[in-house]
């Protein structure tokens, strides 16, 4: 047995050394957090205001919703939980594709150029033997469940899940394709693509797919999503005798391409009534770099391999996202709804969140995969009972600042390994000083402040820049023109870049096995 004594006093060095001496050896972290882990989970004692937590994840959901000032978007569940909790204005997610997002922001550590870079990547071969914010949960008494997409793949976060489920499905079944023809042209292009290797070349895409939408008359359950949340309703009925505290994540497949919803979500938008982007155009001055070529949508049947979209198939996608939107924002509704009526709200931290941002023709882009603002920016919702009700906070937060929080708020210790800051205090005061920036990547590197966005790609060889982008928010806020060569900007990209390689020198230099 460790003596206490000698295990806070090697806690205390750790935490303070642990990310810069290279000399501490792999082997040695994977014990250390093994001994913690162990000791928290061999002296946890049930408390009886030990709140649950419910994590809500919507795949490719940006902050367009009515909490967020936006009216375009029908989405009364989640405006209506907004009301009862806390609205997080500038959340950024730290990697905008599925699986680096989510990875990143359950493990608590941050991207970077050989960690969680791929969309398919795996926490437990990136970060092997750390202490996931489910896994820390669980080690304190919590049965932690996860529903539908948590992590990117299913499986990963080995030890985190006292219960894992996904709706069985069929390769086609998982594009959740629900009308005869669009399973018919989905089977096709896809027999199509098994058969000819040069179809699988073609500007790297994954593979043929079919729609990129559909709207069969049907019911809610008969997608995917509809079924994750029945599920998710279950599991608190089962909950509600349980006699520990519960960790349930659920996470919802749209509005993920294909644009696949029942009809009924269609009709509550008149196509006549939505519009283009009104920045349909890439920003001027921005580097090459930046640009996307968006392949994951060009996997899609009746999408063209090259140039823009027509402006109808711009328009019906635009419809689309809408629709499933507000799809999942009423099986959220029935979550909510559940919660309430088996007397679990009022001891249960809600959090909401879109797991990165989207793009719907802005600067000729869709989907993510970007460094602009746009991809990185998220809606990020909490209800903690007790705390504020339908407040928001314009202070800057981001993924890896979900895990210490939580841990926070339910009274948890805090893993060493963790790299973001709890945000536990804005919940009792939104407005006081709070972080100067966030870091954001995919193909380059990003710092975002309460005014600009600064980016630079950098070469991995060499480690030099090749290109870079600055963006004033304060004038620009949908990043319209590039303005890192004018000469007036030069001391102010001289701090940024600054800021942006301590970050870098710091994260790179964490010591995980």
């Amino acid at each position: 047995m460790i003596n206490l004594f000698m295990l806070i006093k090697l806690t205390s060095f750790c935490e303070r050394g642990i990310y810069y001496i290279s000399k501490i050896s792999s082997l040695f972290i994977v014990l250390l957090m093994s001994i913690f882990s162990a000791e928290a989970q061999n002296n946890t004692v049930r408390k009886e205001n030990s709140p649950n937590i419910l994590l809500i994840v919507v795949d490719d959901l940006r902050p367009e919703l009515g909490c967020y000032g936006k009216n375009k978007i029908k989405s009364p569940n989640i405006d209506r939980l907004a009301k009862t909790g806390m609205v997080f204005k500038n959340a950024y997610c730290n990697y905008p594709v599925c699986g680096p997002s989510r990875a990143s922001l359950l493990s608590g550590v941050y991207p970077s150029q050989k960690r969680f870079i791929g969309w398919n990547c795996s926490q437990d071969e990136a970060v092997p033997g750390i202490v996931s914010l489910p896994m820390h949960f669980k080690n304190n008494g919590y049965l932690t469940i996860s529903l539908g997409k948590i992590y990117n793949n299913f499986g990963d976060g080995k030890g985190s899940w006292d219960k894992e489920w996904r709706p069985p499905t069929t390769t086609t079944q998982f594009w959740d394709y629900q009308s005869s023809e669009s399973i018919k042209i989905h089977e096709e292009r896809s027999m199509e693509w098994a058969k000819d290797t040069s179809i699988r070349n073609f500007d790297n895409l994954p593979h043929k797919r079919g729609p990129a939408f559909e709207k069969p008359d049907v019911s809610d359950l008969t997608y995917m999503d509809g079924r994750i949340a029945n599920r998710a309703l279950e599991e608190l009925q089962d909950l509600k005798s349980s006699s520990k505290p519960f960790f349930l994540a659920v996470g919802f497949h749209k509005p993920h391409l294909p644009f696949n919803a029942p009809q009924k979500y269609w009709d509550m938008y008149n196509k006549k009534d939505i519009l283009l982007s009104s920045n349909c155009f890439f920003p001027k001055d921005a580097p090459d770099a930046a640009m996307s070529n968006w392949s994951e949508l060009r996997g899609y049947n009746g999408i063209p391999k090259e140039g823009q979209l027509d402006t109808n198939t711009a328009l019906t996608l635009i419809h689309g996202y809408y629709a499933c939107v507000s799809y999942v924002d009423a099986q959220i509704g029935l979550i909510l709804n559940e919660l309430e009526n088996l007397g679990l709200a009022s001891n249960t931290i809600i959090v909401v969140l879109g797991d990165h941002g989207w793009f719907l023709g802005e600067h000729n882009l869709w989907c993510k995969s970007t460094n602009f603002e746009k991809a990185f920016h998220v809606p990020l919702i909490i209800k903690v009972p007790g705390k504020v009700h339908g407040a928001e906070t314009k202070a800057l937060v981001d993924f890896l600042d979900i895990y210490p929080s939580l841990c926070e708020i339910a009274n948890l210790s805090l893993p060493i390994h963790l790299q973001g800051k709890s945000f536990a205090s804005l919940l009792d005061d939104p407005g006081q000083p709070w972080k100067d920036n966030v870091f954001c990547r995919s193909g380059g590197e990003t710092i975002i402040t309460e005014t600009h966005a600064y980016t630079e790609w950098i070469n991995d060889k060499t480690g030099q820049p090749y290109a870079r982008m600055l963006y004033d928010h304060r004038s620009d806020p949908e990043e319209n023109e590039n303005i890192a060569d004018k000469p007036e900007n030069k001391k102010l990209i001289k701090a940024l870049r600054e800021k942006l390689y301590r970050h870098l020198k710091t994260r790179d230099s964490l010591i995980i096995p």
